[in-house]
C-alpha cells in the first residue's frame, strides 16, 4: 500500500493551492484520510480528515473556512482544496490514511512523502 501526494508548490498570500493524494496498492478498506502538515522544529499537526464512508470531516481550526477536505472513494483520492493561503500556512504537508489491506485484519496508519507548501507574503 501506497500513498502518493502531489500539487505542493509555491503561492502568494490569497492565492489557492490544491493538493491531491492517491492510495494505491492492495487495498480492501479505507476508513479515514486526512492531510498533516509539519514545519521544522515543531509537531506534525492535523490539517484536515475525512472518513470515506459517510464523509464527515474535521479541520484544525486555524484553516476553518479557508481549507476543503474532499474524497473519491471510487478513485482512492483525498483532495485539500486551499484558498486565502497564508505565510503562516507554509509546511510540508503530509497525506495520511488508515488503510486495511486484502491480505490484513486491521486497520493501519498509511503516510505519503510529503509535498512542500510555500506562501509568501
Amino acid at each position: 500500500v501506497q500513498l502518493q501526494a502531489s500539487g505542493g508548490g509555491l503561492v502568494q498570500a490569497g492565492g489557492s493551492l490544491r493538493l491531491s493524494c492517491a492510495a494505491s496498492g492492495s487495498i480492501f478498506s479505507i476508513n479515514t484520510m486526512g492531510w498533516y502538515r509539519q514545519t521544522p522544529g515543531k509537531r506534525r499537526e492535523l490539517v484536515a480528515a475525512i472518513i470515506t464512508r459517510g464523509g464527515s470531516t474535521n479541520y484544525a481550526d486555524s484553516v476553518k473556512g479557508r481549507f476543503t477536505i474532499s474524497r473519491d472513494n471510487a478513485k482512492n483520492m483525498v483532495y485539500l482544496q486551499m484558498n486565502s493561503l497564508k505565510p503562516e500556512d507554509t509546511s510540508v504537508y503530509y497525506c495520511n490514511a488508515e488503510i486495511m489491506a486484502i491480505s490484513g485484519s486491521y486497520y493501519y496508519n498509511y503516510w505519503g512523502q510529503g509535498t512542500l507548501v510555500t506562501v509568501s507574503s
